[in-house]
C-alpha cells in the first residue's frame, strides 16, 4: 500500500501580500493575486459612520501615526490618510521608482475588496476575520452580513467564510447567513476542549503555526473530531512543511508567492524560496 499523498492546501494572502506591501492596502492585495493567490484574507473594523474597513489594529498608530481609534473615525477621514508610507519610508529617495498609484496606499473598504475579488478573471475566496471586543459588538456581524447580502454571497457556494475569535460572533453569522463557512480561530490549545463541543459540526478551525509548532498533536485531535484546519500565519518553508504533514486545507500567509512556489515550483525569484 502506497502512502497517500499529502493535501495540497489552498494558499489565502494574510492581508494581501503584505511581507512585501502595506497591509491591508489595495496595493497589497493586487500584489496577492498578481502572484497567483487563491485566497484573501483581511480584518475587518466598523468606521463611526457605519463602514466596514480592513484594518487590523483598534487606531493606526502602527500604519498611519494616529491614535485614535477607527470606531471613533469616519470613512472620509480615514481615506485621506497614508497607511503604505511606514512600510518602505524611503521610497521617496529612489529617482528610478515608477510613480505609484495614491488609491493602492490608502485605506480599504471591505466593499472595495469584495469588488476587486469578483471583478477578478478567476475565483477569489475570501476570509474575512471580524476584530473583537469592539464597541459596536453586533453591528459588525450585521453589517457585513448585509454586504455580502449586496453580493449574493451569503447562499451556499459563496467564496466568503469568516473567521474570529469570539464564538458569539461567529454564531451572530452563522444565525444570520446560516450558509456562510466560519472558522473558528484558536490560540490556545487549552480552549479547544472547551471549543469542540460548541462549535457547529461544519465549522472549520484556524489554530495558530505558533501553537501547531509546539503542539501537533492539536492539528491530529481536531482532524478525528472532523474539522478542517486552516492555519495562520505560515511564511516558511519549514511552517508549511509541517502543514502538509498535518494535513491542513489552507495556508494564510504574509508570502503567498513563497507558498506557491514551495507547492508548485511556481515562477518566480528564486530567492524567494530560501
Amino acid at each position: 500500500m502506497t502512502a497517500e499523498a499529502p493535501v495540497r492546501p489552498q494558499v489565502v494572502a494574510h492581508r494581501g501580500a503584505s511581507y512585501e506591501n502595506a497591509e491591508h492596502t489595495l496595493g497589497a492585495y493586487v500584489a496577492a493575486l498578481d502572484a497567483g493567490a487563491e485566497g484573501l484574507e483581511c480584518d475587518v473594523r466598523l468606521t463611526a459612520d457605519g463602514h466596514l474597513v480592513c484594518v487590523h489594529d483598534r487606531d493606526l498608530r502602527r500604519t498611519a501615526g494616529r491614535r485614535d481609534a477607527i470606531s471613533t473615525l469616519d470613512l472620509a477621514d480615514l481615506e485621506r490618510l497614508d497607511v503604505a508610507s511606514w512600510k518602505n519610508p524611503w521610497a521617496d529617495l529612489d529617482d528610478e521608482a515608477p510613480i505609484r498609484d495614491e488609491s493602492l496606499d490608502r485605506v480599504l473598504t471591505l466593499r472595495k475588496l469584495l469588488e476587486t475579488a469578483a471583478d477578478y478573471h478567476r475565483r477569489v475566496e475570501l476570509a474575512i476575520e471580524t476584530k473583537h471586543p469592539t464597541r459596536y459588538g453586533g453591528l459588525v456581524e450585521k453589517r457585513l452580513v448585509e454586504t455580502l447580502r449586496d453580493f449574493g454571497w451569503h447562499r451556499e457556494g459563496t467564496p466568503v467564510r469568516v473567521m474570529s475569535f469570539s464564538l458569539t460572533a461567529l454564531s451572530r453569522v452563522d444565525q444570520m447567513a446560516p450558509e456562510v463557512p466560519l472558522v473558528m480561530l484558536l490560540d490556545k490549545s487549552a480552549m479547544w476542549p472547551v471549543l469542540r463541543r460548541m462549535i457547529g459540526k461544519d465549522w472549520l478551525v484556524g489554530p495558530g503555526i505558533d501553537l501547531l509548532r509546539e503542539e501537533p498533536e492539536l492539528a491530529r485531535r481536531i482532524h478525528r473530531r472532523g474539522h478542517d484546519i486552516h492555519v495562520w500565519t505560515v511564511n516558511t518553508e519549514e511552517d508549511l512543511r509541517l502543514c502538509l504533514d498535518l494535513g491542513v486545507t489552507a495556508v494564510i500567509s504574509d508570502r503567498p508567492a513563497l507558498m506557491l512556489h514551495l507547492l508548485d515550483g511556481a515562477p518566480g525569484d528564486e530567492d524567494r524560496a530560501r
